[in-house]
């Protein structure tokens, strides 16, 4: 490392010389980042999308290198500079997808300084041939994602490979960080510490709101020990580049004053094709695969004429497809793309001029993040168009302003101690040239999310490896490390094969290839959707109609069908909920309304809704809970209106189902939404029952007491765990998903069903089970959040109204309990029926 000054000078100035020649000049946080960089510092860069933080990142390792090289002018023979012959430098990208554009990034200042370094990617997409030339010789910097990271440290010359290493770039940090990538991604860096001592952390990111915690997770947790150098302290660098930011709605010209999820949908799309022709070229955001196959569709019935102009790009389609979007956003040959968040992240697409989003982005985060894909250079705005799908969704907008504007962005918390991928690590570093137990626990307990990783834990992982642990110790296959003298290693290859074949932390439904009887590949679906089809039924997939053929060696097999009508397939985790900062902005928001102030067009559109809200019930206040009764044919109804989110809402209707049920027995039917949910019973619920939500002692319904116990109780969640225990099962090595058309996802869950089983039996302690129902209480069910929800009600009053009819608050959730029970047909005669009703009680 050379921090020398007079070097660090002449580069800046032959730096500022590039700039100039550009026609640029370096904004102040660049400048502070490649002073940090040099100084031997690692650091987190926080800037808006399209100001510059790639370059800001990049030139930090390249200054280095000219520094070393005494390239301190512009007219240095080529000739005379020393072309490095080891890897320099990793790049960290959380998509294949940018892997690409991050190459062209990367590439063009090393051509134009004069730095010979070679620069290759390294991905699931990657070529046969050029992973075979990587297995002999990596090159001088390299672009990969976690999981191609992890498998380079499984190679039994990792420590070799990894020795000269200066810098390692994490792209993107904010996507990978609240996550089991983002755990992945701290070991991996831990162990490449060790490799290369001085190794200096980089991270990008945007739209993040707990940046010190961020920083934490990403450059490691130092502990006091003894004389051993610490590393300079981080640096938190925030771009603060003007960047002016627009967002807006299209208003519908018609506003029902009863609307339900979903009832405006594609009633919107003469606008959104008005405002595609407004601009050069457009993205349309929505937030599921299938929303994206509707809409390419829908606009392309509307326009045949931009056929060729419009496409459109998701995480299911065929990685020829997406690069051929890719190339023509950046061409500028298409004039609109429908997509989902495949588009959300780091790929440059510069003639892009506006951004729609269709539906609500749930989250702040998400509104900037896609708002940015337009303007995506410096000094020019972004602006992004929301869509809404329910009339309710304006108000989400007007919410997102008024957060924007106060500058709260969601928080992503690191997850902390998941003893599935530190299990998983013990296998990778044991092939990777093998590990001493007391060294790696010191190296694993410098990451963020194992920093109070106790004793016991970390004996129970080494015997977990080892010996399977107390239930499987008679299986070989468990076995998967052995210790020789003091070394822990892996010495079977079939082990060892697997291991590499399965190594990473997402785990979905298993993906079923598309692909034609003659032609090509089209993408993938998931296994829960075909197998509801039977030979001739017809799909929308890829921007086509299909007709399906049969399903063999997990391949799909279509042809083109000879009409245009078609299910389209549905993903899961396709119901995103409203984040913790926009809900707390909606509730602001209404509070907003209630006092009669209207001063976005968003609430103007929807004063009449709140006004006849606010006539048969109440539009409640920042501190107060609305409930309202109502007796119908059906039963008891009762709503309750958090605004807390839909998946904090799942969590609260089962609490107070089952809570009340204490209280008085009772069964009830459960309906939610983002912003309340419903309480069906067909007996009559006491006051005193309602009223006691106003106690916080241990048996009120809004108490915090014995909350994990009573969320296990009212949801099953031991069954819940079951479930969760699947992906477990297969990021700690339990079960093997083997090679296409070794097994689907029916007998992957039956094996890790059967392991969870025997371990229940015989081995009850094993801290995997409790790992599985502690992810169902904290992931899925939100239990942090939840809690959070209760003391804040706690401390609410409470309006409970009797109403006499469906308020416009309570008419969505009933209508999405219907849903489940009715045709798409049936359900809109019914609610047309019950519309028309409630229009003529409102006047």
């Amino acid at each position: 490392m050379n921090s020398d000054t007079s070097n660090t000078t002449a580069f800046s100035l032959y730096l500022e010389t590039w700039f100039a020649r550009k026609g640029w000049q370096p904004f102040p946080f660049q400048r502070e980042a490649w002073a940090a960089y040099l100084r031997g510092e690692s650091g987190l860069i926080h800037a808006a999308t399209g100001t510059g933080k790639t370059l800001a990142a990049w030139l930090g390792p390249v200054a280095e290198w000219l520094a070393e090289n005494n390239t301190q002018q512009a007219e240095t023979p080529k000739s005379k500079i020393q072309n490095p012959k080891s890897l320099r430098v990793v790049w960290l990208t959380p998509l294949r997808a940018l892997a690409a554009d991050t190459l062209e990034a990367l590439r063009l200042p090393l051509a134009e300084l004069g730095v010979p370094w070679t620069l290759e990617t390294r991905t699931g997409d990657t070529a046969a041939a050029t992973r075979a030339r990587q297995r002999k010789h990596l090159p001088n910097a390299l672009i990969t994602t976690p999981e191609s990271l992890t498998l380079l440290l499984a190679r039994d010359d990792a420590p070799e490979l990894f020795r000269d290493l200066r810098a390692v770039i994490v792209d993107e940090w904010h996507e990978l960080l609240a996550s089991k990538r983002g755990v992945q991604t701290e070991l991996a860096l831990a162990h490449l510490r060790t490799f290369a001592p001085g190794l200096r952390t980089w991270g990008l990111s945007a739209t993040l709101g707990n940046l010190d915690l961020a920083l934490t997770a990403l450059t490691g947790v130092h502990h006091n020990q003894g004389p051993s150098p610490q590393p300079p302290a981080p640096s938190l660098i925030q771009g603060e580049v003007p960047k002016t930011l627009i967002i807006d709605a299209l208003i519908p010209t018609e506003i029902e004053r009863f609307p339900w999820a979903g009832h405006l949908g594609l009633r919107m799309l003469p606008q959104v094709v008005a405002a595609i022709e407004e601009g050069r070229s457009a993205l349309v955001f929505t937030n599921t695969r299938a929303q994206t196959e509707i809409w390419y569709q829908a606009i392309l019935d509307a326009r045949p004429d931009w056929a060729g102009e419009i496409a459109l790009h998701h995480g299911s389609l065929g990685r020829d497809v997406r690069d051929w979007v890719e190339r023509a956003l950046k061409e500028g040959t298409v004039r609109c793309v429908v997509c989902t968040s495949s588009l959300d992240l780091g790929v440059d697409f510069a003639p892009v001029d506006r951004v729609l989003q269709i539906g609500s982005p749930k989250g702040v985060a998400r509104l900037l993040q896609r708002a940015g894909r337009s303007g995506h250079s410096p000094g020019r705005p972004s602006r992004v168009t929301c869509v809404p799908t329910n009339a309710f969704e304006l108000i989400e907008v007007a919410a997102v302003r008024r957060a924007v504007a106060a500058g709260h962005i969601e928080a992503r918390p690191p997850l902390q101690n998941p003893l599935d991928v530190l299990v998983q690590h013990l296998v990778t570093c044991a092939l990777g040239g093998g590990f001493v137990a007391d060294a790696l626990l010191a190296e694993v307990r410098t990451t963020y999310a194992y920093r109070d990783l106790t004793d016991d834990e970390w004996q129970w992982a080494i015997d977990f490896v080892t010996s399977g642990g107390a239930a499987l110790g008679n299986y070989p296959e468990y076995r998967r490390v052995v210790v020789r003298e003091d070394r822990y290693v892996v010495e079977d290859k079939q082990i060892a094969r697997r291991h590499r074949q399965s190594i990473g932390t997402i785990v979905s439904e298993a993906a079923l290839s598309v692909q034609f009887l003659r032609g090509g590949r089209l993408g993938s679906v998931e296994e829960s959707f075909v197998s509801r089809l039977k030979a001739g039924d017809r799909f929308v997939f890829a921007g086509r109609t299909l007709e399906f053929v049969r399903l063999r060696d997990m391949t799909v097999w279509v042809r083109l069908a000879s009409t245009t009508k078609g299910t389209v397939p549905r993903w899961s985790g396709s119901r995103m909920p409203l984040s913790t900062e926009l809900a707390a902005a909606v509730r602001a928001t209404l509070e907003q309304a209630a006092e009669g102030v209207f001063d976005q067009p968003e609430l103007e559109a929807v004063r009449p809704i709140l006004a006849i809200q606010n006539r048969w019930s109440a539009i409640p206040r920042m501190g107060e809970l609305l409930i309202e009764q109502l007796k119908t044919r059906e039963g008891h109804h009762l709503f309750f209106y958090p605004f807390e989110g839909r998946s904090v809402h799942e969590g609260l209707a089962a609490l107070f189902a089952y809570r009340l049920s204490q209280l008085q027995p009772i069964s009830f039917t459960i309906a939610v939404n983002d912003y309340g949910f419903e309480l069906l019973s067909p007996d009559p619920i006491s006051l005193e029952s309602i009223v006691s939500l106003q106690q916080t002692t241990d048996h009120g319904l809004l108490t915090t007491h014995n909350l994990a116990h009573d969320i296990t109780a009212a949801l099953n969640a031991t069954e819940m765990a079951r479930r969760q225990f699947r992906e477990i099962a297969r990021v700690a090595g339990l079960v093997y998903q083997g090679f296409p058309g070794e097994k689907n996802a029916r007998q992957l869950q039956a094996s890790s069903g059967l392991i969870y089983d025997v371990f229940q039996q015989y081995d009850p302690a094993n801290r995997l089970l409790d790992q599985a129902t502690r992810e169902v209480l904290d992931r899925q069910l939100e239990q942090s959040r939840l809690a959070r929800a209760l003391e804040r009600l706690s401390g609410t009053q409470l309006l409970v109204r009797e109403v006499k009819r469906p308020t416009p608050f309570a008419f969505p959730l009933i209508v999405d309990r219907m849903r489940e029970t009715l045709s798409s047909e049936k359900l809109a005669d019914r609610v047309r029926k019950m519309t028309l009703q409630l229009e003529k009680a409102a006047g």
